[in-house]
Protein backbone atom coordinates (compact mmCIF):
# COMPACT_ATOMS: atom_id res chain seq x y z
CA UNK A 1 0.00 0.00 0.00
CA UNK A 2 1.33 3.50 -0.72
CA UNK A 3 1.74 6.01 1.60
CA UNK A 4 0.74 9.03 -0.73
CA UNK A 5 -2.77 8.49 -2.24
CA UNK A 6 -2.85 12.36 -3.93
CA UNK A 7 -6.61 12.62 -3.07
CA UNK A 8 -4.78 15.98 -0.96
CA UNK A 9 -3.46 17.47 -4.08
CA UNK A 10 -6.19 20.04 -4.50
CA UNK A 11 -5.99 21.07 -0.78
CA UNK A 12 -8.88 18.97 0.44
CA UNK A 13 -8.92 16.00 3.02
CA UNK A 14 -11.34 13.23 3.96
CA UNK A 15 -13.48 12.92 6.85
CA UNK A 16 -14.24 9.10 8.38
CA UNK A 17 -17.72 9.23 6.66
CA UNK A 18 -16.51 10.21 3.47
CA UNK A 19 -17.08 13.45 3.80
CA UNK A 20 -14.06 16.16 1.85
CA UNK A 21 -13.19 19.29 3.42
CA UNK A 22 -10.55 22.08 2.46
CA UNK A 23 -7.60 21.46 4.40
CA UNK A 24 -8.42 25.27 6.18
CA UNK A 25 -11.23 24.24 8.08
CA UNK A 26 -11.44 24.39 11.40
CA UNK A 27 -11.56 20.81 12.01
CA UNK A 28 -8.74 19.84 10.31
CA UNK A 29 -6.95 22.49 12.22
CA UNK A 30 -7.98 21.40 15.61
CA UNK A 31 -7.43 17.88 15.16
CA UNK A 32 -4.57 18.41 13.41
CA UNK A 33 -3.08 20.74 16.73
CA UNK A 34 -4.08 17.62 18.81
CA UNK A 35 -1.78 15.50 16.34
CA UNK A 36 0.65 18.41 16.79
CA UNK A 37 0.78 17.93 20.81
CA UNK A 38 1.03 14.16 20.88
CA UNK A 39 4.40 14.46 18.49
CA UNK A 40 5.59 16.45 21.38
CA UNK A 41 4.58 14.56 23.95
CA UNK A 42 6.28 12.01 21.90
CA UNK A 43 9.41 13.87 22.18
CA UNK A 44 8.92 15.39 25.70
CA UNK A 45 8.85 11.27 26.84
CA UNK A 46 12.49 10.86 25.21
CA UNK A 47 13.62 13.95 27.96
CA UNK A 48 11.33 12.91 31.39
CA UNK A 49 13.10 11.52 33.85
CA UNK A 50 10.61 9.86 36.16
CA UNK A 51 8.92 6.36 34.53
CA UNK A 52 5.53 6.92 35.85
CA UNK A 53 5.47 10.34 33.90
CA UNK A 54 6.41 8.85 30.95
CA UNK A 55 3.96 5.72 31.32
CA UNK A 56 1.22 8.76 32.32
CA UNK A 57 2.32 10.92 29.25
CA UNK A 58 2.03 7.26 27.02
CA UNK A 59 -1.48 7.00 28.27
CA UNK A 60 -2.12 10.78 27.43
CA UNK A 61 -0.87 9.46 23.68
CA UNK A 62 -3.64 7.26 23.65
CA UNK A 63 -6.45 9.43 24.41
CA UNK A 64 -4.94 11.81 22.55
CA UNK A 65 -5.62 9.77 19.28
CA UNK A 66 -9.05 8.80 20.44
CA UNK A 67 -9.73 12.58 20.51
CA UNK A 68 -8.26 12.91 16.86
CA UNK A 69 -10.55 10.00 15.86
CA UNK A 70 -13.27 11.74 17.20
CA UNK A 71 -12.87 14.92 15.96
CA UNK A 72 -12.15 14.10 12.86
CA UNK A 73 -15.83 12.32 12.58
CA UNK A 74 -18.53 14.65 11.94
CA UNK A 75 -21.61 13.69 14.52
CA UNK A 76 -24.50 13.06 11.93
CA UNK A 77 -26.23 10.05 10.88
CA UNK A 78 -24.07 8.48 8.34
CA UNK A 79 -21.47 8.42 10.72
CA UNK A 80 -22.91 6.87 13.71
CA UNK A 81 -22.78 3.60 12.27
CA UNK A 82 -19.16 3.70 11.89
CA UNK A 83 -18.54 2.34 15.85
CA UNK A 84 -16.26 5.71 16.47
CA UNK A 85 -15.16 5.85 19.98
CA UNK A 86 -15.90 9.47 21.55
CA UNK A 87 -14.05 10.64 24.01
CA UNK A 88 -15.53 9.49 27.54
CA UNK A 89 -15.83 11.57 31.22
CA UNK A 90 -12.83 8.73 32.21
CA UNK A 91 -10.30 10.71 30.24
CA UNK A 92 -10.28 13.41 32.14
CA UNK A 93 -11.22 12.12 35.23
CA UNK A 94 -7.69 10.20 34.91
CA UNK A 95 -5.83 13.50 34.32
CA UNK A 96 -7.76 15.07 37.17
CA UNK A 97 -6.28 11.96 39.37
CA UNK A 98 -2.57 12.61 37.75
CA UNK A 99 -2.60 15.97 38.77
CA UNK A 100 -3.45 15.80 42.00
CA UNK A 101 -1.23 12.93 42.86
CA UNK A 102 1.72 15.15 40.87
CA UNK A 103 0.50 18.09 42.95
CA UNK A 104 0.86 16.89 46.06
CA UNK A 105 4.31 16.23 45.73
CA UNK A 106 4.95 19.66 45.05
CA UNK A 107 5.80 22.95 46.91
CA UNK A 108 3.05 25.23 47.16
CA UNK A 109 3.35 27.97 43.93
CA UNK A 110 3.72 31.43 45.67
CA UNK A 111 5.03 32.82 42.38
CA UNK A 112 4.60 33.47 38.28
CA UNK A 113 7.07 30.36 36.61
CA UNK A 114 8.62 30.93 33.20
CA UNK A 115 8.74 27.95 31.37
CA UNK A 116 12.12 26.61 31.61
CA UNK A 117 14.55 24.34 34.30
CA UNK A 118 15.26 20.69 32.79
CA UNK A 119 15.15 20.42 29.12
CA UNK A 120 11.32 17.65 30.03
CA UNK A 121 10.62 21.04 31.82
CA UNK A 122 11.12 22.84 29.27
CA UNK A 123 8.97 20.65 27.22
CA UNK A 124 6.30 19.77 28.68
CA UNK A 125 5.90 23.66 28.78
CA UNK A 126 5.66 23.51 24.80
CA UNK A 127 3.32 20.78 25.57
CA UNK A 128 0.87 22.76 27.39
CA UNK A 129 0.84 25.82 25.40
CA UNK A 130 -0.03 23.77 22.45
CA UNK A 131 -2.51 22.09 24.39
CA UNK A 132 -4.50 25.56 24.82
CA UNK A 133 -4.39 26.48 21.41
CA UNK A 134 -5.69 22.68 20.34
CA UNK A 135 -8.23 23.66 23.44
CA UNK A 136 -8.78 26.99 21.57
CA UNK A 137 -9.10 25.75 17.92
CA UNK A 138 -11.34 22.74 19.42
CA UNK A 139 -13.88 25.82 21.00
CA UNK A 140 -13.92 27.79 17.88
CA UNK A 141 -15.37 24.48 15.96
CA UNK A 142 -17.20 24.01 18.41
CA UNK A 143 -19.41 27.28 17.45
CA UNK A 144 -20.46 25.42 14.52
CA UNK A 145 -21.03 22.12 14.90
CA UNK A 146 -21.61 19.32 17.36
CA UNK A 147 -18.34 18.18 19.33
CA UNK A 148 -19.10 16.84 22.59
CA UNK A 149 -18.23 18.76 25.56
CA UNK A 150 -15.21 15.86 26.90
CA UNK A 151 -12.86 16.59 24.44
CA UNK A 152 -12.64 20.63 26.00
CA UNK A 153 -13.05 19.46 29.62
CA UNK A 154 -10.28 16.81 28.22
CA UNK A 155 -7.60 19.78 26.84
CA UNK A 156 -8.42 21.84 29.48
CA UNK A 157 -7.29 19.72 32.14
CA UNK A 158 -4.62 18.39 30.23
CA UNK A 159 -2.77 22.08 29.40
CA UNK A 160 -2.73 22.12 33.97
CA UNK A 161 -1.37 18.34 33.86
CA UNK A 162 1.28 19.47 31.78
CA UNK A 163 2.10 22.82 34.01
CA UNK A 164 2.21 20.14 37.38
CA UNK A 165 4.73 17.63 35.29
CA UNK A 166 7.11 20.50 34.06
CA UNK A 167 7.30 21.71 37.78
CA UNK A 168 7.42 17.58 38.82
CA UNK A 169 10.48 17.53 36.08
CA UNK A 170 12.68 19.91 37.44
CA UNK A 171 12.25 18.89 41.46
CA UNK A 172 13.19 15.63 40.33
CA UNK A 173 15.83 16.98 38.00
CA UNK A 174 17.01 19.74 40.85
CA UNK A 175 15.96 21.88 38.73
CA UNK A 176 14.39 25.27 40.31
CA UNK A 177 11.55 26.50 38.83
CA UNK A 178 12.30 30.00 37.40
CA UNK A 179 10.44 32.60 39.12
CA UNK A 180 8.81 35.61 37.22
CA UNK A 181 11.14 38.65 38.36
CA UNK A 182 8.46 41.58 36.84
Amino acid sequence: MKIYTKTGDKGETGLFGGERVSKNSLRIAAYGTVDELNSFIGYAITEVKDKIVKENLSRVQNYLFTIGSDLATPENEKTSKLNIQRTPELFFKEVEKMIDDYDAQLEELRNFILPGGSKSSALLHICRTVCRRAEREVVALKSSVTIGDNIVIFLNRLSDLFFVLSRFENKVSNHPDTKWQP
